[in-house]
């Protein structure tokens, strides 16, 4: 606990308000600011020379990410956030795919899908959403299963244990993931996952800012998606490759940024002196105490109350006036899907969740 409320001291934030709100952005912790402030005076006083210096983070970047989620830095991309990476990936992929998604998921996954024409299947959300996956797939079968681990509206989390279970089922059936609100929040091994296309932007559960995110891929999805993209980066600027492009620089077309990777590079190691399994059991035990409290208020749907496992996303409803309410009372958090979204991190406390509980005593 020491460790975590050392960690939280660095957000200051959290000094005058309660924040849960990590599902719409992280928060900036103060070491990274300090790094962003010495790269930029660094670019100030050394212009090209220092920026040719620095393409090393890129690498250095894609070193952490594969390290962080167990996979070879060669299947890995950086991409500036995940919407951008899925566009890419879907431009590869035959347009003849059958794709099942869960109805409800996130836009950025779902609607590249869509405006490409691909044979889509919708599975309801819900109770008993992880045997309705495995029914429709048996019933109808599909190329593609994309989904978003945890679900951006209420929280409802997939657990990567599970799409394991769909792949050895199902071993022709290419995963796609949004890890963009668990990447951070929960431990993720990609190689143990059973998961072809794992995407996220880094702004949000892993603290790395804006203009930064990522998409790595199993062996099996690099035989799947004949991606066309192409740039002068991709090549890393030596004209007599243009013809030998590997799979993962196809998402790389154009110059990437420094200081956006480099606070990602920056946000994996604090989260790395935590220890991810650390973390993992954090932010579960806390998601597990927000659970019953909220419930026990008749806050909760049942499928939600009743569930085994959920991530550190709820959504509670808004009656008319108690997101206002909360507002005033320094709790940040955002309505969504005509509810009140309430998410919460490895820098939340149970004090936290005692001022929600306290302001949603006297709010309508």
């Amino acid at each position: 606990m020491d460790d975590f409320l050392r960690f939280r001291s660095h957000f200051p934030l959290l000094q005058q308000y309660t924040y849960l709100n990590t599902a719409a952005w992280g928060l900036l912790h103060d070491g990274i600011l300090e790094w962003r402030q010495e790269h930029d005076l660094d670019y100030l006083v050394g212009g090209s020379q220092m920026k040719i210096g620095a393409l090393s983070l890129l690498e250095d970047t894609r070193e952490h990410l594969g390290r962080f989620f167990n996979c070879p830095a060669q299947r890995i991309s950086l991409v500036p956030n995940f919407s951008l990476g899925m566009n890419l990936l879907l431009e590869g992929l035959a347009k003849d795919s059958r794709v099942l998604t869960l109805q409800g998921d996130y836009p950025s996954l779902t609607w590249p899908f869509q405006s490409r024409g691909f044979a889509i299947r919708e599975v309801p959300c819900g109770e008993g959403l992880e045997h309705r996956i495995l029914e429709a797939l048996s019933e109808s079968p599909a190329e593609v299963l994309a989904v978003s681990l945890v679900q951006w509206v209420d929280g409802v989390l997939i657990s990567p244990d599970f799409l394991k279970k769909v792949k050895a089922r199902f071993p022709d059936l290419i995963i796609v993931a949004d890890a963009t609100q668990y990447a951070g929040a929960f431990h993720l091994d990609m190689e143990q996952s059973g998961i072809d296309v794992l995407g996220a932007s880094g702004y949000k559960w892993l603290l790395g800012g804006n203009g930064n995110g990522f998409m790595l891929f199993s062996e099996y999805a690099q035989n799947r998606f004949q991606v066309l993209s192409t740039g002068f980066n991709a090549v890393n600027a030596d004209l007599s490759k243009r013809d030998d492009i590997s799979f993962s620089k196809r998402f790389e077309p154009g110059h990437l940024d420094t200081l956006n990777f480099g606070s990602l590079n920056y946000a994996l190691g604090l989260l790395e002196a935590l220890g991810m399994d650390a973390v993992d059991r954090y932010n579960r035990e806390l998601s597990s105490k927000v659970k019953q409290a909220l419930s026990s208020r008749g806050l909760l749907p049942g499928y939600i109350a009743e569930g085994e496992r959920h991530s550190t996303i709820f959504n509670i409803p808004e009656p008319g006036g108690r997101y206002a309410h909360l507002k005033t009372h320094d709790i940040i958090c955002s309505p969504r899907g005509g509810g009140i979204r309430l998410s919460f991190h490895c820098y939340n406390t149970e004090n936290d969740l005692d001022k929600l509980l306290e302001s949603l005593k006297s709010a309508p």
